[in-house]
């Protein structure tokens, strides 16, 4: 049986939540007092969550690029936890090593469905239902979009991967202009190097990272990228934070 609606502050949505800043952010979340709505591929480790995290967390498991999944994942919300997401956490993403020269572009399409065109109808659906049930000034609502620095800074080892985040920005503020002046907060956090599981599926090998560390280290951690990630959502509902930028102090560049 679900825990009764006032016993929750607020509800996230959260894609990519079993790794990395996605499950960080689940986590921190949860021990905020939010009802989270957790999707991953990993079904395993999405039900070890619950287990772990008690009512407070729902998984969702599937794959984030298909239309069904994600209209899951807004009616967990209101079937486990009574109402709508008020915060939604557009996370889900993998990278792709290698220059535009080099890079295997027999893996580009999917990465481009995934980053770009799945994050595309999580936003739409997210600011179509956020919408219908806005109480501004009197709630927030929130939709955190999670780029990267090769995002806005072109970085030649991974322009390839960095161009499906310049999109991922391009949507970010254009949803951002779109429906903030009607009371929905847009957010982008654009994350350094942070020690993942995102370094394998991007196919960056230990030597690369091992050089990463020795130049830019210590790395962030995904618990670095949640703390950002609810300093924007904790904000009182008139104050907007729209972009925040996060590196390991010594990573001088991207």
């Amino acid at each position: 049986m679900s825990e009764k609606i006032d016993l929750y502050k607020r509800v996230a949505i959260i894609t990519g939540a079993t790794s990395g800043i996605g499950e960080a952010t689940a986590r921190r979340f949860v021990a905020e007092g939010y009802a989270v709505v957790g999707n991953a591929r990993n079904a395993d480790k999405l039900k070890s969550m619950e287990n772990e995290l008690g009512p407070r967390f729902c998984g969702v498991a599937g794959d984030a690029t298909e239309d069904v999944v994600l209209q899951q994942l807004f009616c967990s919300s209101i079937e486990r936890f009574g109402k709508e997401a008020d915060i939604v956490v557009a996370n889900a993403g993998r990278g792709l090593g290698g220059s535009v020269k080099d890079a295997d572009l027999s893996k580009f399409e999917e990465i481009l469905k995934l980053n770009v065109t799945g994050t595309l109808s999580l936003l739409q659906s997210a600011a179509r239902r956020m919408l219908d049930g806005i109480d501004y000034p009197n709630r927030a609502a929130d939709i955190v979009i999670i780029g990267s620095v090769v995002g806005r800074h072109i970085s030649p080892f991974s322009a390839v991967y960095g161009a499906t985040k310049f999109a991922v920005h391009s949507l970010a503020e254009g949803l951002r202009r779109e429906v903030g002046p009607q009371g929905i907060r847009v957010s982008l956090v654009e994350p350094g190097i942070v020690i993942s599981g995102f370094q394998d599926g991007a196919g960056y090998g230990e030597d690369m990272v091992n050089h990463f560390d020795q130049k830019f280290g210590p790395l962030l951690i995904g618990e670095d990228v949640a703390n950002a990630v609810q300093f924007i959502v904790s904000q009182p509902p008139h104050v907007h934070i729209s972009d925040i930028m996060v590196r390991p102090t010594r990573q001088d560049y991207p």
